[in-house]
Protein backbone atom coordinates (compact mmCIF):
# COMPACT_ATOMS: atom_id res chain seq x y z
CA UNK A 1 0.00 0.00 0.00
CA UNK A 2 1.48 3.30 -0.89
CA UNK A 3 3.05 5.17 2.10
CA UNK A 4 1.61 7.92 3.78
CA UNK A 5 3.42 10.71 5.78
CA UNK A 6 2.78 10.99 9.45
CA UNK A 7 1.14 14.02 9.67
CA UNK A 8 -1.11 12.48 6.17
CA UNK A 9 -1.69 9.06 8.44
CA UNK A 10 -2.73 11.44 11.56
CA UNK A 11 -5.26 13.19 9.22
CA UNK A 12 -6.80 10.46 8.16
CA UNK A 13 -7.19 8.48 11.92
CA UNK A 14 -8.47 11.80 13.15
CA UNK A 15 -11.10 11.69 10.29
CA UNK A 16 -12.02 8.43 10.32
CA UNK A 17 -13.00 9.07 13.92
CA UNK A 18 -15.12 11.90 13.17
CA UNK A 19 -16.54 10.05 9.78
CA UNK A 20 -17.59 6.60 12.34
CA UNK A 21 -19.82 3.89 9.42
CA UNK A 22 -22.85 3.38 11.08
CA UNK A 23 -23.64 0.41 13.18
CA UNK A 24 -24.71 -2.99 12.13
CA UNK A 25 -28.20 -1.94 13.94
CA UNK A 26 -28.88 1.35 11.84
CA UNK A 27 -27.58 -1.05 8.00
CA UNK A 28 -30.50 -3.26 9.25
CA UNK A 29 -32.47 -0.85 8.31
CA UNK A 30 -31.13 -1.58 4.28
CA UNK A 31 -33.75 -4.85 4.56
CA UNK A 32 -36.79 -3.17 6.16
CA UNK A 33 -37.74 0.29 5.86
CA UNK A 34 -34.69 1.63 3.58
CA UNK A 35 -34.53 -0.26 0.66
CA UNK A 36 -30.88 -1.79 -0.73
CA UNK A 37 -29.42 1.55 -1.62
CA UNK A 38 -30.62 3.64 1.70
CA UNK A 39 -33.67 5.40 -0.05
CA UNK A 40 -36.79 5.19 1.88
CA UNK A 41 -39.05 1.79 0.35
CA UNK A 42 -42.40 3.52 1.52
CA UNK A 43 -44.32 5.48 -0.67
CA UNK A 44 -45.00 8.94 0.16
CA UNK A 45 -48.56 10.30 2.39
CA UNK A 46 -50.28 11.49 -0.74
CA UNK A 47 -49.27 8.60 -2.64
CA UNK A 48 -47.92 10.76 -5.48
CA UNK A 49 -44.81 8.59 -5.30
CA UNK A 50 -45.48 4.71 -4.51
CA UNK A 51 -43.51 2.38 -2.67
CA UNK A 52 -40.16 0.57 -4.09
CA UNK A 53 -40.99 -3.07 -4.89
CA UNK A 54 -37.71 -3.82 -6.50
CA UNK A 55 -37.76 -1.33 -9.62
CA UNK A 56 -36.84 -3.17 -13.38
CA UNK A 57 -35.62 -6.36 -12.59
CA UNK A 58 -35.28 -8.21 -16.54
CA UNK A 59 -35.34 -6.37 -19.74
CA UNK A 60 -38.33 -5.47 -21.62
CA UNK A 61 -40.08 -8.43 -23.75
CA UNK A 62 -38.18 -7.62 -26.85
CA UNK A 63 -34.95 -5.79 -26.32
CA UNK A 64 -31.64 -7.72 -27.30
CA UNK A 65 -28.35 -6.48 -25.93
CA UNK A 66 -27.45 -3.41 -28.34
CA UNK A 67 -30.76 -2.25 -29.39
CA UNK A 68 -31.91 1.17 -27.51
CA UNK A 69 -33.88 0.67 -24.70
CA UNK A 70 -37.51 0.25 -25.19
CA UNK A 71 -39.90 2.44 -23.20
CA UNK A 72 -41.82 0.27 -20.29
CA UNK A 73 -43.85 2.41 -19.49
CA UNK A 74 -45.17 3.91 -23.38
CA UNK A 75 -48.60 3.45 -22.00
CA UNK A 76 -48.22 5.88 -18.99
CA UNK A 77 -50.37 9.24 -19.89
CA UNK A 78 -49.91 13.10 -18.73
CA UNK A 79 -51.01 13.89 -15.30
CA UNK A 80 -50.39 17.46 -16.15
CA UNK A 81 -48.33 19.56 -17.61
CA UNK A 82 -46.59 22.67 -15.86
CA UNK A 83 -46.55 25.84 -17.78
CA UNK A 84 -45.84 29.46 -16.76
CA UNK A 85 -49.21 30.23 -16.15
CA UNK A 86 -49.96 27.47 -13.37
CA UNK A 87 -46.59 27.64 -12.40
CA UNK A 88 -47.39 28.39 -8.89
CA UNK A 89 -49.04 25.81 -7.95
CA UNK A 90 -46.13 23.61 -8.16
CA UNK A 91 -43.41 25.40 -6.95
CA UNK A 92 -43.46 23.53 -3.87
CA UNK A 93 -42.02 20.58 -5.83
CA UNK A 94 -39.84 22.77 -8.06
CA UNK A 95 -36.06 23.77 -7.80
CA UNK A 96 -35.44 27.70 -7.94
CA UNK A 97 -33.32 26.90 -11.02
CA UNK A 98 -36.08 25.04 -12.50
CA UNK A 99 -38.34 27.92 -11.64
CA UNK A 100 -35.92 30.38 -13.84
CA UNK A 101 -36.36 28.10 -16.62
CA UNK A 102 -40.46 29.27 -16.89
CA UNK A 103 -39.49 32.48 -15.73
CA UNK A 104 -36.74 32.78 -18.61
CA UNK A 105 -38.74 31.16 -21.40
CA UNK A 106 -42.34 31.73 -20.22
CA UNK A 107 -43.58 30.89 -23.45
CA UNK A 108 -41.76 27.46 -24.68
CA UNK A 109 -40.68 25.68 -21.22
CA UNK A 110 -42.92 23.43 -19.46
CA UNK A 111 -43.22 19.92 -18.00
CA UNK A 112 -45.32 17.02 -18.99
CA UNK A 113 -45.41 15.44 -14.93
CA UNK A 114 -46.15 11.38 -15.68
CA UNK A 115 -46.88 8.89 -13.01
CA UNK A 116 -43.62 7.77 -11.49
CA UNK A 117 -42.03 4.70 -11.57
CA UNK A 118 -39.48 3.44 -9.34
CA UNK A 119 -37.14 1.98 -11.76
CA UNK A 120 -34.07 2.12 -10.51
CA UNK A 121 -32.45 -1.58 -9.58
CA UNK A 122 -28.83 -2.67 -9.62
CA UNK A 123 -27.66 -6.00 -9.42
CA UNK A 124 -28.06 -8.39 -6.02
CA UNK A 125 -24.05 -8.26 -5.75
CA UNK A 126 -24.04 -4.13 -5.80
CA UNK A 127 -26.75 -4.58 -2.86
CA UNK A 128 -24.25 -7.04 -0.67
CA UNK A 129 -21.63 -4.71 -1.00
CA UNK A 130 -23.62 -1.84 0.24
CA UNK A 131 -24.81 -3.24 2.99
CA UNK A 132 -20.95 -4.36 3.69
CA UNK A 133 -19.94 -0.40 3.10
CA UNK A 134 -22.37 0.46 5.47
CA UNK A 135 -20.42 -0.64 8.47
CA UNK A 136 -17.22 -0.16 7.02
CA UNK A 137 -16.54 3.07 4.78
CA UNK A 138 -15.24 6.14 6.15
CA UNK A 139 -14.40 9.69 4.82
CA UNK A 140 -10.93 10.44 4.85
CA UNK A 141 -8.43 13.33 4.49
CA UNK A 142 -11.06 15.65 5.63
CA UNK A 143 -13.64 14.64 2.93
CA UNK A 144 -11.20 14.16 -0.02
CA UNK A 145 -10.86 10.66 -0.01
CA UNK A 146 -12.95 7.22 1.58
CA UNK A 147 -11.80 4.22 2.53
CA UNK A 148 -13.09 0.99 3.01
CA UNK A 149 -15.73 0.02 0.15
CA UNK A 150 -15.92 -1.06 -2.92
CA UNK A 151 -18.45 -2.03 -5.83
CA UNK A 152 -21.92 -0.01 -4.29
CA UNK A 153 -22.23 3.33 -2.49
CA UNK A 154 -20.07 3.91 0.76
CA UNK A 155 -22.72 5.84 2.54
CA UNK A 156 -26.13 4.16 2.32
CA UNK A 157 -27.25 5.90 5.40
CA UNK A 158 -25.48 9.88 5.07
CA UNK A 159 -24.80 12.04 7.81
CA UNK A 160 -23.35 14.85 5.97
CA UNK A 161 -23.34 16.58 2.45
CA UNK A 162 -19.92 14.87 1.83
CA UNK A 163 -21.05 11.26 1.84
CA UNK A 164 -23.86 12.27 -0.42
CA UNK A 165 -21.67 13.84 -2.89
CA UNK A 166 -19.31 10.64 -2.81
CA UNK A 167 -22.07 8.31 -2.95
CA UNK A 168 -22.88 10.23 -6.52
CA UNK A 169 -19.40 9.93 -7.55
CA UNK A 170 -19.07 5.57 -7.12
CA UNK A 171 -22.29 4.91 -7.59
CA UNK A 172 -22.89 1.60 -9.69
CA UNK A 173 -22.97 1.99 -13.64
CA UNK A 174 -21.46 -1.42 -14.48
CA UNK A 175 -17.90 -2.41 -14.71
CA UNK A 176 -16.87 -1.19 -18.43
CA UNK A 177 -18.89 1.16 -21.32
CA UNK A 178 -17.83 2.43 -24.88
CA UNK A 179 -19.86 5.00 -25.58
CA UNK A 180 -20.70 6.95 -29.25
CA UNK A 181 -22.30 10.10 -28.57
CA UNK A 182 -22.85 13.48 -29.68
CA UNK A 183 -23.16 16.82 -28.26
CA UNK A 184 -24.89 20.38 -29.45
CA UNK A 185 -24.36 23.61 -28.05
CA UNK A 186 -26.79 25.54 -30.29
CA UNK A 187 -26.45 29.42 -30.31
CA UNK A 188 -29.32 31.73 -29.36
CA UNK A 189 -31.63 31.31 -32.67
CA UNK A 190 -31.04 27.39 -32.38
CA UNK A 191 -28.29 27.04 -34.78
CA UNK A 192 -26.01 24.20 -33.75
CA UNK A 193 -23.11 22.11 -34.84
CA UNK A 194 -22.85 18.58 -33.98
CA UNK A 195 -19.86 17.15 -32.66
CA UNK A 196 -19.54 13.71 -32.22
CA UNK A 197 -16.98 11.59 -29.52
CA UNK A 198 -16.27 8.07 -28.28
CA UNK A 199 -15.60 7.71 -24.54
CA UNK A 200 -14.52 4.33 -23.25
CA UNK A 201 -14.74 3.85 -18.95
CA UNK A 202 -13.13 1.80 -17.10
CA UNK A 203 -15.28 1.75 -13.33
CA UNK A 204 -12.05 0.22 -11.49
CA UNK A 205 -14.03 0.68 -8.11
CA UNK A 206 -17.23 -2.04 -9.64
CA UNK A 207 -14.52 -4.08 -11.23
CA UNK A 208 -15.07 -7.87 -10.63
CA UNK A 209 -12.35 -9.10 -7.77
CA UNK A 210 -11.76 -5.47 -6.46
CA UNK A 211 -11.40 -5.13 -2.94
CA UNK A 212 -11.40 -2.09 -0.37
CA UNK A 213 -7.84 -2.81 0.16
CA UNK A 214 -6.43 -3.44 -3.57
CA UNK A 215 -8.69 -0.06 -4.21
CA UNK A 216 -6.53 1.80 -1.51
CA UNK A 217 -3.39 0.41 -3.34
CA UNK A 218 -4.35 1.03 -6.56
CA UNK A 219 -6.05 4.51 -5.78
CA UNK A 220 -7.79 4.67 -8.93
CA UNK A 221 -11.82 4.79 -9.17
CA UNK A 222 -12.28 5.09 -12.87
CA UNK A 223 -10.00 5.31 -16.00
CA UNK A 224 -11.56 7.53 -19.23
CA UNK A 225 -10.59 7.79 -22.36
CA UNK A 226 -12.34 10.76 -25.21
CA UNK A 227 -11.62 10.58 -28.49
CA UNK A 228 -13.45 13.21 -31.17
CA UNK A 229 -14.48 11.72 -34.30
CA UNK A 230 -16.30 15.03 -35.98
CA UNK A 231 -16.36 17.16 -36.85
CA UNK A 232 -13.23 17.05 -39.41
CA UNK A 233 -11.21 19.57 -37.66
CA UNK A 234 -11.68 18.08 -34.15
CA UNK A 235 -11.37 14.98 -34.70
CA UNK A 236 -8.55 12.94 -33.36
CA UNK A 237 -8.46 15.05 -30.20
CA UNK A 238 -8.29 13.01 -27.07
CA UNK A 239 -8.53 12.79 -23.41
CA UNK A 240 -6.93 10.52 -21.01
CA UNK A 241 -8.18 10.66 -17.66
CA UNK A 242 -7.11 8.29 -14.24
CA UNK A 243 -9.42 9.36 -11.72
CA UNK A 244 -8.18 8.90 -8.43
CA UNK A 245 -9.79 7.24 -5.28
CA UNK A 246 -8.13 9.22 -2.57
CA UNK A 247 -7.83 13.11 -4.26
CA UNK A 248 -4.93 14.25 -1.45
CA UNK A 249 -2.44 12.26 -1.79
CA UNK A 250 -2.71 12.04 -5.17
CA UNK A 251 -4.98 14.35 -7.31
CA UNK A 252 -6.50 13.43 -10.71
CA UNK A 253 -3.87 12.45 -13.68
CA UNK A 254 -5.01 13.84 -16.83
CA UNK A 255 -3.41 13.51 -20.59
CA UNK A 256 -4.56 15.41 -23.98
CA UNK A 257 -3.11 14.30 -27.33
CA UNK A 258 -3.81 17.12 -30.25
CA UNK A 259 -3.56 16.49 -33.52
CA UNK A 260 -2.01 19.26 -34.41
CA UNK A 261 1.25 18.38 -32.69
CA UNK A 262 0.77 14.94 -31.98
CA UNK A 263 1.85 14.84 -29.14
CA UNK A 264 0.25 13.81 -25.89
CA UNK A 265 0.83 16.43 -22.77
CA UNK A 266 0.10 16.09 -19.30
CA UNK A 267 -2.88 18.06 -18.55
CA UNK A 268 -3.37 18.72 -14.79
CA UNK A 269 -5.76 21.69 -15.33
CA UNK A 270 -8.30 19.41 -16.50
CA UNK A 271 -10.32 19.80 -13.33
CA UNK A 272 -12.61 21.92 -11.42
CA UNK A 273 -13.45 24.80 -13.41
CA UNK A 274 -11.06 24.50 -16.11
CA UNK A 275 -14.43 24.87 -19.85
CA UNK A 276 -15.37 21.51 -20.56
CA UNK A 277 -14.11 20.25 -24.36
CA UNK A 278 -15.35 22.14 -27.04
CA UNK A 279 -18.60 23.39 -24.83
CA UNK A 280 -18.36 27.22 -25.93
CA UNK A 281 -17.78 27.34 -22.06
CA UNK A 282 -21.18 26.11 -20.90
CA UNK A 283 -20.30 23.72 -18.30
CA UNK A 284 -16.98 23.15 -16.29
CA UNK A 285 -14.55 20.27 -16.00
CA UNK A 286 -16.48 19.19 -12.90
CA UNK A 287 -19.58 19.63 -14.27
CA UNK A 288 -19.41 16.47 -16.26
CA UNK A 289 -21.41 14.02 -14.70
CA UNK A 290 -23.36 16.61 -13.21
CA UNK A 291 -20.30 16.85 -10.69
CA UNK A 292 -17.06 14.86 -10.82
CA UNK A 293 -13.46 15.19 -9.31
CA UNK A 294 -12.54 16.48 -6.14
CA UNK A 295 -15.05 17.68 -3.61
CA UNK A 296 -12.17 19.86 -1.64
CA UNK A 297 -13.00 23.69 -2.84
CA UNK A 298 -15.78 23.64 -1.41
CA UNK A 299 -18.03 22.88 2.18
CA UNK A 300 -20.47 20.41 1.54
CA UNK A 301 -24.09 20.63 3.74
CA UNK A 302 -26.56 18.19 3.57
CA UNK A 303 -29.81 19.73 3.71
CA UNK A 304 -32.22 16.78 3.84
CA UNK A 305 -35.13 15.54 1.42
CA UNK A 306 -37.19 17.23 -0.61
CA UNK A 307 -40.20 15.67 -3.24
CA UNK A 308 -39.42 17.42 -6.49
CA UNK A 309 -40.04 16.53 -10.11
CA UNK A 310 -36.99 15.53 -12.01
CA UNK A 311 -36.41 13.93 -15.99
CA UNK A 312 -36.82 10.05 -15.33
CA UNK A 313 -37.49 6.93 -17.19
CA UNK A 314 -36.56 8.96 -19.95
CA UNK A 315 -37.17 6.27 -22.65
CA UNK A 316 -38.51 8.52 -25.05
CA UNK A 317 -35.93 10.95 -25.07
CA UNK A 318 -33.44 8.13 -25.27
CA UNK A 319 -35.26 6.00 -28.70
CA UNK A 320 -33.75 5.49 -31.99
CA UNK A 321 -33.79 7.57 -34.74
CA UNK A 322 -35.31 11.12 -32.87
CA UNK A 323 -35.05 13.78 -35.07
CA UNK A 324 -32.10 16.38 -33.48
CA UNK A 325 -33.52 19.25 -35.56
CA UNK A 326 -37.25 18.04 -33.88
CA UNK A 327 -35.53 18.18 -30.55
CA UNK A 328 -32.68 20.95 -30.53
CA UNK A 329 -34.74 24.28 -30.09
CA UNK A 330 -33.54 27.69 -29.08
CA UNK A 331 -33.25 27.98 -25.17
CA UNK A 332 -33.69 24.47 -24.46
CA UNK A 333 -34.46 20.93 -25.72
CA UNK A 334 -37.99 20.41 -27.27
CA UNK A 335 -39.97 19.38 -23.51
CA UNK A 336 -42.58 16.97 -25.38
CA UNK A 337 -39.85 14.80 -25.31
CA UNK A 338 -38.95 15.08 -21.53
CA UNK A 339 -40.56 12.84 -19.01
CA UNK A 340 -40.60 14.47 -15.71
CA UNK A 341 -42.03 12.72 -12.45
CA UNK A 342 -41.75 13.48 -8.92
CA UNK A 343 -39.23 11.86 -6.46
CA UNK A 344 -37.63 12.22 -3.47
CA UNK A 345 -34.51 13.44 -3.39
CA UNK A 346 -31.24 14.30 -1.16
CA UNK A 347 -30.44 17.97 -1.34
CA UNK A 348 -26.67 19.12 -0.75
CA UNK A 349 -25.25 22.74 -1.07
CA UNK A 350 -21.97 23.10 -1.79
CA UNK A 351 -20.64 26.21 -0.89
CA UNK A 352 -16.95 27.80 -2.19
CA UNK A 353 -14.55 27.82 0.48
CA UNK A 354 -12.92 30.56 1.93
CA UNK A 355 -9.70 31.50 -0.09
CA UNK A 356 -10.70 29.21 -2.72
CA UNK A 357 -11.66 29.55 -6.12
CA UNK A 358 -14.33 28.82 -8.84
CA UNK A 359 -16.53 30.23 -11.22
CA UNK A 360 -19.33 28.86 -9.12
CA UNK A 361 -19.74 30.08 -5.77
CA UNK A 362 -22.63 28.03 -4.59
CA UNK A 363 -23.96 24.72 -6.39
CA UNK A 364 -27.06 22.68 -4.93
CA UNK A 365 -27.42 19.19 -5.88
CA UNK A 366 -30.44 17.25 -5.93
CA UNK A 367 -29.87 13.53 -5.95
CA UNK A 368 -31.84 10.42 -6.56
CA UNK A 369 -32.58 8.92 -3.60
CA UNK A 370 -33.39 5.49 -5.49
CA UNK A 371 -29.92 5.52 -7.84
CA UNK A 372 -27.73 8.44 -5.87
CA UNK A 373 -27.32 10.36 -9.33
CA UNK A 374 -27.23 14.16 -9.66
CA UNK A 375 -30.59 14.93 -11.35
CA UNK A 376 -31.04 18.16 -11.07
CA UNK A 377 -28.05 21.06 -10.05
CA UNK A 378 -28.54 24.71 -9.32
CA UNK A 379 -25.38 26.90 -9.78
CA UNK A 380 -24.93 30.28 -8.70
CA UNK A 381 -22.48 32.70 -9.69
CA UNK A 382 -20.08 34.95 -7.60
CA UNK A 383 -22.83 37.57 -7.20
CA UNK A 384 -24.95 35.12 -5.93
CA UNK A 385 -27.36 35.27 -8.69
CA UNK A 386 -28.04 31.80 -10.37
CA UNK A 387 -26.14 31.38 -13.28
CA UNK A 388 -26.93 27.92 -14.83
CA UNK A 389 -29.03 24.88 -14.05
CA UNK A 390 -28.17 21.83 -15.41
CA UNK A 391 -30.22 18.69 -15.21
CA UNK A 392 -29.79 14.74 -15.96
CA UNK A 393 -32.25 12.54 -18.32
CA UNK A 394 -32.19 9.13 -16.59
CA UNK A 395 -33.19 5.57 -17.39
CA UNK A 396 -32.58 1.95 -16.15
CA UNK A 397 -30.18 0.69 -18.29
CA UNK A 398 -31.67 -3.04 -17.40
CA UNK A 399 -29.53 -5.46 -19.20
CA UNK A 400 -27.18 -4.76 -16.16
CA UNK A 401 -29.75 -3.37 -14.25
CA UNK A 402 -28.27 0.34 -13.65
CA UNK A 403 -29.54 3.63 -13.66
CA UNK A 404 -27.75 6.46 -15.54
CA UNK A 405 -28.45 9.17 -17.98
CA UNK A 406 -29.11 9.08 -21.11
CA UNK A 407 -28.16 12.99 -21.84
CA UNK A 408 -27.73 15.78 -19.67
CA UNK A 409 -28.33 19.50 -20.42
CA UNK A 410 -26.73 22.24 -19.23
CA UNK A 411 -28.80 25.62 -19.18
CA UNK A 412 -27.26 29.24 -19.17
CA UNK A 413 -29.18 31.40 -17.63
CA UNK A 414 -27.21 34.40 -18.46
CA UNK A 415 -26.36 33.19 -22.09
CA UNK A 416 -29.51 32.10 -22.37
CA UNK A 417 -27.67 29.13 -23.85
CA UNK A 418 -27.32 25.41 -23.78
CA UNK A 419 -25.27 22.25 -23.74
CA UNK A 420 -26.65 19.24 -24.45
CA UNK A 421 -24.43 15.92 -24.08
CA UNK A 422 -24.85 12.75 -24.49
CA UNK A 423 -26.95 13.06 -27.28
CA UNK A 424 -27.23 9.13 -28.69
CA UNK A 425 -30.42 8.17 -31.06
CA UNK A 426 -28.55 7.61 -34.43
CA UNK A 427 -25.46 5.87 -32.64
CA UNK A 428 -24.19 2.40 -31.36
CA UNK A 429 -25.96 1.66 -28.57
CA UNK A 430 -23.91 1.73 -24.93
CA UNK A 431 -21.62 -1.43 -25.15
CA UNK A 432 -21.41 -2.60 -21.35
CA UNK A 433 -19.32 -5.77 -22.75
CA UNK A 434 -16.64 -3.91 -24.12
CA UNK A 435 -13.42 -5.19 -24.14
CA UNK A 436 -11.64 -2.87 -22.22
CA UNK A 437 -8.79 -3.44 -20.23
CA UNK A 438 -5.94 -1.24 -18.50
CA UNK A 439 -3.34 -1.43 -21.33
CA UNK A 440 -6.31 0.68 -23.12
CA UNK A 441 -6.01 3.65 -21.13
CA UNK A 442 -2.26 4.51 -20.83
CA UNK A 443 -0.57 7.10 -22.36
CA UNK A 444 1.12 4.89 -25.71
CA UNK A 445 -3.02 4.29 -25.89
CA UNK A 446 -3.97 7.59 -26.26
CA UNK A 447 -2.04 8.54 -29.00
CA UNK A 448 -2.77 5.52 -31.34
CA UNK A 449 -6.25 6.73 -30.74
CA UNK A 450 -6.07 10.05 -31.74
CA UNK A 451 -3.86 8.92 -34.71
Amino acid sequence: MKKLTLITAMTLALSAQANAAVTAEEAAKLKKELTPVGATRAGNADGSIPAWTGGITKPVAGYKKGDHHPDPYAADKVLFTITAKNLDQYKANLTPGQIKLFETYPDTFKMHVYPTRRSASMPQKVYDAIADNATKAELILGGNGISNAVLGVPFPIPSNGLEVIWNHITRYRGEKAEIVSSQVAPTASGDYTMMEMKNSILFKYTESGMTSDKLADDNIVFKFKQIVTQPARLAGTALLVHETLNQDSEPRKAWTYNTGQRRVRLAPNIAFDTPGTATDGLRTTDDFDMYNGSPSRYNWKLIGKKEIYIPYNSYKLHAKGLDYDDLIKPGHINQDYVRYEKHRVWQVEATLKEGMRHTYKKRVFFIDEDNWQVSVADIYDNRDELYRVAMAHELNYYELPASWSTLDVYYDLQARRYLAQGLDNHSKMYDFDAKLTDRKFTKSALRRAGR
